[in-house]
């Protein structure tokens, strides 16, 4: 994908957010890891407090890998050297998506990892959506949390304490599915703790509803280019 075609993506997925209830003003932003002409990796991010209304695909901010900007007038969003470390620590992830929506982020805020309670849940998470502890916004400290939680871990999201979601994937668009799926599984988690006392998935359905959702469900994954 040439980089116009990805800031015109970019553009197009962060429009997602609030379409789906997973920010609030100018909260929240999708990246993508962009190869440049060497061969090297740098990554596009939202400017920082400009309202969705407001985004262009030509205001995506190019950085490198060090948070650095190399091409805009625009400042890159605060929680930019937070995904340049999980893209250098991370070489299989291609996009990353940061919000705060608000019943993944009520689990967050109680340091608590949202449960395995549902088939959706292990289908897309392959079992809970862990917890990672609280670190402050503005340098690395977040992206090494999200690092070591998520590295070798099945689920593409995290929820951070007293913070909100970071999900990762192979394309911002698959990063952008499991933050969407994310808010939709704490949502009704949280119902079912309040009508009861919900019961968890046991370890071996996780795992068979997990396989046969990665391998089997949806199109072939050769003639879509997509995750199912």
């Amino acid at each position: 994908m040439t980089h116009d075609a990805l800031r015109h993506e970019l553009h197009l997925l962060h429009l997602e957010l609030p379409k789906n209830g997973l920010v609030a003003w100018t909260s929240g932003n999708v990246s993508a890891r962009v190869q440049n002409a060497s061969g090297g990796d740098h990554m596009l991010i939202k400017p920082s407090g400009v309202t969705f209304e407001e985004l262009t695909p030509g205001g995506m901010v190019l950085t490198d890998l060090q948070a650095q900007v190399l091409e805009s007038d625009l400042s890159p969003s605060s929680d930019t050297a937070t995904h340049a470390y999980i893209y250098r620590e991370l070489p299989h992830v291609g996009g990353i998506v940061h919000t705060h929506s608000p019943y993944a982020t009520a689990w967050a805020a109680n340091a608590h990892e949202i449960p395995c309670f549902l088939t959706a849940m292990a289908d897309e998470f392959g079992g809970p959506i862990p917890c990672g502890d609280f670190a402050l916004i503005g340098g690395e400290q977040i992206g090494a949390e999200v690092v070591r939680v998520l590295r070798n871990h099945r689920s593409p999201a995290i929820i951070l304490q007293n913070h909100g979601v970071f999900t990762i994937g192979k394309t911002p668009r698959a990063a952008l599915k499991a933050a969407v799926m994310a808010e939709d599984v704490a949502r009704t988690a949280f119902l079912a703790t309040q009508l009861g006392h919900p019961v968890p998935l046991s370890a071996a359905d996780i795992d068979s509803l997990y396989d046969r959702y990665t391998n089997v469900y949806g199109q072939k994954k050769a003639a879509t280019g997509e995750t199912p």
